[in-house]
């Protein structure tokens, strides 16, 4: 039986749109937004009758239930939410701009939180279906100049921890999705920059922010949206779903290091018991 998709963030050339495409190759309908309907046609065109392009602000909550409400018009019920979009934002922590970082966070975390709580009473009320949320290797351990994104990241990924044990009694499937560096425009057009204000950091912030910019991006999008929607319909699968070698190394690493820590200061950590 074919599912019901929503997946914010599908622009062409990137995961959401992997993820829509390898959905509806196997039958699936898709409700795919962006900011744009440019970025989406060529897939609505594709598939005129299983793919519903919507324009979405994430940050715009009565736009969110316009979308959920088009989706259940459409096709009858939403199966799969994919909260996919969001941005990054280099800067020192100094140099941060308030308004950035308020943006920032509505983007990366609050919108995927008020796109769940619009979807959740569908799903209840079926007792099925699932909720994907991508964070990023970022949320496992932050960079220099990341300090804002890994945060906003980081944020979502223990929400989305605390979200799957609340509904794993209920039947519906939760996880994380979080992807190393893949072939897409994140650096191009999803990743905002502060100014420079600030000299202290133009040899460490900044100097890396110009080197990230240029470093190998391995993940193909397309190999990782059918990873993700063979995850969905598997009885085994994992709850961070770690797309790209990358991203395996990464977490590898950051967890070693952090249990190294752990053991080598636990007698110090356990002599502050009462």
């Amino acid at each position: 039986m074919s599912k019901t998709w929503i997946i914010t963030g599908a622009s062409a050339g990137g995961i959401g749109e992997g993820i829509a495409r390898a959905a509806l190759k196997k039958g699936d309908n898709a409700v795919v937004t962006a900011r744009s309907l440019e970025k989406l046609q060529a897939m609505a065109d594709e598939y005129p009758e299983t793919c519903l392009p919507f324009i979405l602000d994430v940050t715009d909550q009565e736009a969110i239930r316009a979308l959920v409400r088009a989706a259940v018009d459409k096709f009858g019920t939403i199966d799969v939410l994919v909260n996919n979009a969001g941005h990054g934002y280099r800067s020192s922590i100094e140099e941060g701009e308030e308004a950035a970082i308020r943006e920032l966070y509505e983007t990366n975390l609050f919108g995927p939180i008020h796109l769940i709580r619009e979807v959740l009473p569908i799903l209840r009320a079926k007792g099925s279906g699932a909720i994907l949320n991508t964070t990023s290797i970022a949320a496992e351990r932050s960079a220099v100049g990341s300090g804002y994104y890994a945060s906003s990241k980081a944020a979502l990924d223990l929400l989305t921890d605390g979200l799957c044990k609340e509904l794993k009694p209920m039947g519906i499937k939760v996880m994380v999705i979080e992807p190393g560096s893949f072939r897409t425009h994140f650096y191009d057009e999803a990743l905002k920059s502060a100014p420079l204000t600030v000299d202290a950091y133009k040899d460490s912030t900044w100097k890396t922010a110009n080197a990230v910019n240029k470093r190998q991006q391995p993940g193909d999008p397309m190999k990782a949206g059918e990873v993700v929607v063979k995850m969905v319909e598997a009885e085994d699968a994992p709850f961070r779903l770690l797309l790209g070698s990358d991203a395996v190394n990464a977490v590898v690493s950051t967890a070693e290091g952090r249990l190294e820590e752990a053991k080598k200061y636990a007698e110090i950590s356990a002599s502050t018991n009462y």
